[in-house]
Parts: structure tokens; sequence; C-alpha cells
């Protein structure tokens, strides 16, 4: 069966490779325009920081780039297959094909073969680059790009709340009792009115409470402030308040949110979005096995009846339906309309059946 979808070995390697050099060309395109797009966007940001200088941004670019690689990737593959499937139509080469007894599957199945692993080489660096990264950029831009603890468990900007009290940690190492908070505000309310503001550098858990370090207190209703060296707050707030409040799946790999998420389970909390953003992150890398599929429809047909273009045009038409289908089904497992396994599949498995019925129907 596998010897009937690739009669040729030699017109598969030439086929998958001129696939992968397409839509790696158009992978390093599109990242350098949108990089440089990000930077300008961002670069004043920054360079605010006193002290920063031409490091920072390099490392800003080195966190920022795996993000648009990652979130781009699909689209270099739709590109990809466009640029190279048109191409081969306008030189006749998808009729040479057919003309030598290749069905249309036939020519398809060396570009999904290498699409196949195009998802997997995805899938790997979502988990080992991807991850790490925007946990990293995420934790800097909350620290306003100023010096953040080296950690791999870092988390930012996350709020508490200690009865009427507003509590928030702009940046929060470690787990259980070595968790360590900075940049922490506390408004402290009594009924509807702000009493003061809280600034704090630095606090930890002492094991019944949180010891706060060199404190900026404001008196809204005096208008005056003053600095405390140290005190204790939070008696009630837990650990585990800080460290699992707030869960970005965006920086956590597959493994480490699905630990989170049976912490949340356990302790009663919903996790119906994390449960569909965890499934997105095979969906997601698996993307890029539609897109040969889905922007076949630029193969076939004579090139020379003038309807190249409206075919190339209705391939990246699909493509880009399906992100929007996928982005969509997403929200909509957010927000718990749909449950979270149909919100990460379902586009997918539909696109799926929707690009092999288009082929099927036009070429088979």
């Amino acid at each position: 069966m596998l010897l009937n979808f690739f009669p040729s070995r030699s017109l598969a390697l030439y086929l998958g490779k001129t696939f992968l050099w397409r839509c790696f060309a158009m992978l390093a395109m599109l990242v350098l325009v949108l990089q440089m797009l990000d930077l300008l966007s961002e670069a004043g940001n920054v360079l605010a920081y006193p002290g920063n200088g031409d490091g920072e941004l390099w490392r800003y670019m080195s966190l920022r780039m795996p993000q648009i690689i990652a979130r781009f990737l699909p689209f270099s593959v739709l590109l990809g297959t466009l640029v190279m499937l048109a191409t081969l139509n306008a030189n006749s080469e998808v009729v040479a094909m057919k003309s030598g007894g290749l069905s249309a599957h036939q020519i398809l199945a060396p570009l999904m073969l290498a699409s196949l692993g195009v998802a997997a080489i995805s899938f790997v660096f979502n988990e080992r680059v991807v991850a790490r990264a925007t946990a990293t950029l995420t934790a800097w831009e909350a620290a306003d790009f100023g010096p953040i603890p080296d950690d791999r468990g870092i988390k930012s900007n996350i709020w508490v709340r200690d009865g009427e009290d507003l509590i928030r940690a702009g940046t929060i190492t470690g787990a259980g009792r070595n968790v360590k908070i900075q940049n922490i505000d506390i408004y402290d309310r009594h009924g509807d009115r702000l009493i003061s503001v809280i600034n704090a550098k630095r606090g930890h858990f002492t094991g019944t409470n949180w010891r706060l370090e060199d404190i900026r207190i404001f008196d809204v209703i005096r208008g005056s402030s003053r600095t405390v060296a140290s005190m204790t707050v939070g008696e009630d707030i837990r650990p585990d308040q800080f460290t699992l409040s707030s869960v970005d799946p965006d920086g956590l790999s597959f493994s480490e949110l699905s630990d989170a998420i049976d912490t949340l389970r356990e302790s009663g909390r919903p996790v119906a979005a994390l449960e569909g953003s965890l499934w997105h992150k095979i969906t997601g890398p698996l993307s890029a096995l539609l897109m040969p599929l889905l922007g076949s429809v630029a193969a076939f047909g004579i090139a020379r009846s003038g309807k190249l273009f409206v075919r190339a045009v209705i391939g990246m038409a699909l493509g880009f339906a399906y992100f929007v289908a996928d982005n969509f089904a997403l929200s909509m497992g957010n927000l718990g309309v749909y449950p979270p396994i149909l919100a990460a599949w379902a586009p997918f498995l539909l696109f799926l059946l929707v690009g092999e019925s288009v082929l099927i129907t036009t070429e088979e």
C-alpha cells in the first residue's frame, strides 16, 4: 500500500525537498518582516528601563522570535504549498506526472509526509523552546524589562484577594513553601473605600504568613507616604494561590500544563479552558499536515485556462478559513460553550474532510 503512494523514489524526494525549501523560505521571510515590525513597536519599551541597551534588544529578539516561528509556521507551510504547486502546474509538471499514471493523492503523498515531519519538529520546538521563551518574556515584560530571577518556574502579574484587600504580585518564583514574590502591590480597602496602597519590592512565605520587605505605604486619605523596612500580611493566603491562580498555557510545556490541570482539578477549580489549550498543543503543530491538502487545488487544472490564480486564491482561502475556525473554536472552548476536546479537534477533522472532498470531487 505504501509503495502505491510512492511509486517513484526520485520523484518523491524531488517533491519533498522542493516543498520543504519553499516552506522554510516562506517562514524565513515572514519571521524577518514580523520580527522587524515587532521590534520597532517594542524597542522603546525595552530601552525605557535604565541601563538597557543593544544587549537587551537582542535578548528581546531571541525571546520573541520563537513565538513568531511557532505562530506562523502553519502559514508558511500553506504559502509554501501554494507557491510550489502553482509553479509545478504552470510548468506543466503536474500534467507530466498525471500522464505518467500518478493520481492526485500520489502527487500529494510526499508533501503530506514532509508536512508530518514539520508538525513533529514544530511540536518538539514548542515544547523545548517556545514554552520557556514565552514564560521568560512574560515575566520580563511584567518587570518592565528590568532584572528578573533566572528561574524556569517564573509566573507574573498574579492577583489574589485577602478579605476586602487586593494583592498583586508582579513576579512569582518557586513552589510550595519556597514561593518568593517581587513587586507587590496591596490595595487596602474598607467597604467601598480605598484606604492605602502598599508597595513592596520583595516578599516570601514564612509558613504562616507573608513577610514583605522594602515597603512604601501611601495613605490615600491623608495624601502622604512613608517607608517601612518590613511587615507581615496575608495569614489566610496559601502559596498555591499565587502559583496556580493564573496558569499561562503558552508558557508551559505539554507535561507541565497537564500537571497544572491535575492540581487545579484536585482543588476543585475549573479547568475546561486549560484542557482545550492542552489539546491544542497537539492540533496546533498538526495543522501543518492539512496545508498541502487545502492548498492542493492550486496544483490541478490546466494552467493555460487562466484560472491558476483563482485556484491559488481558493487554496489560500481554505487555509485561512481553517485558522479562523480554529481560533473561533478555541475561544468557544475557553468560554465553556464547546467541550475542550471538541474545541481543539473539530476544526482539524472538519477541514481534513473538506480538503479531501474538494480533492476527490475535482480530480479523482
